[in-house]
């Protein structure tokens, strides 16, 4: 059950006064400002209500009424001119969810690929040429990536007959793509060269992980570090080159979906902190945070619109 804010921060005053305990950490992490930094910024996300729909909503990052972008929408990305975003639907064209795009206004709905398939999590090239994105046409889930111009698809990666793919991200340079896959021991962090299809693992083993998102310089990888289902997740950062992990977030909770600002400055994600799941941002100079969405449902998902 969601407690009343005014509550939590009567409660996080009172656990100054000594060591803090997982409780008193959760409360003060949960009692964070209600109006966000400014920012000129926007977000994209999930909101799933108590009747089980998934629409897709813009907030402005610095707090402020949030707007419908889509009915049935979920796992929103935007493209790299800020000006459409490409998300999953299931309901339009049946139980299967399928690849569809909307303008920033809301007009232009489109579907982006039409087959019996499950197809969803999509992510277009820095370029704009290129989709990411996960399928399971012809055979078991795989990674495909499809050229925009000429329809081509080709395959990228496939890890088995059973294996659960996740959250396809493009570095900034558009050579290579962050994802998850669980075909061996949990779900994993990979990446992989697009020109190759060489990849690698960079999550430990023993704890694995999930949602990777690249930097805005693209040298690290954030993702969801929940070492095979345990009660809270943490957000780690992954240094490419040193393969050295920084935590990011850490609050007493299950914390989920992290994306970079547009000039890599801070942190958006989901958090059940309070209770549902809530959007919040992180400046990572201090570790300072604001809860961005309030209100029935839970929050999921975020992407900040690029900066053009």
């Amino acid at each position: 059950m969601r407690r009343p804010v005014a509550a939590l921060l009567l409660l996080a005053a009172a656990a100054l006064s000594c060591g803090p305990s997982r409780e008193e950490r959760a409360t003060k992490a949960a009692a964070v400002a209600a109006a966000g930094a400014p920012s000129s910024w926007e977000i994209v996300y999930d909101l799933e209500t108590k009747t089980d729909w998934i629409d897709l909503y813009l907030i402005p990052a610095g707090g402020g009424a949030a707007r419908r972008l889509a009915a049935d929408g979920s796992l929103g990305r935007f493209t790299p001119d800020g000006r459409s975003v490409v998300f999953s639907a299931s309901r339009r064209t049946g139980n299967r969810p399928q690849l569809w795009a909307i303008g920033e206004d809301g007009s232009h709905l489109r579907r982006l690929r039409t087959n019996d398939a499950t197809e969803y999590q999509a992510d277009v090239s820095p370029d704009g040429r290129q989709l990411a994105f996960l399928s399971n046409l012809d055979g078991p889930e795989r990674l495909l990536v499809q050229d925009l111009r000429t329809l081509s698809v080709r395959e990228l990666v496939r890890h088995g007959e059973h294996t659960i793919f996740g959250n396809p991200h493009w570095s900034p340079d558009g050579r290579r793509i962050a994802f998850s896959s669980n075909h061996r021991v949990g779900h994993q962090i990979y990446v992989v060269e697009v020109a190759t299809g060489q990849q690698r693992r960079i999550s430990p083993i023993a704890v694995g992980g999930c949602e990777p998102r690249f930097s805005r310089d693209g040298q690290k990888v954030v993702y969801v570090s929940r070492g095979h289902m345990r009660p809270t997740s943490r957000l780690v950062a992954h240094d490419l080159a040193s393969d050295a992990e920084t935590t990011l977030v850490d609050w007493p909770a299950l914390n989920y979906d992290p994306v970079y600002s547009p000039d890599g400055s801070e942190l958006a994600f989901a958090s059940n902190i309070g209770g549902n799941y809530a959007l919040y941002r992180q400046r990572l100079a201090d570790g300072k945070a604001w809860r961005l969405t309030f209100g029935p449902g839970d929050a999921r998902n975020p992407d900040y619109r690029p900066v053009r």
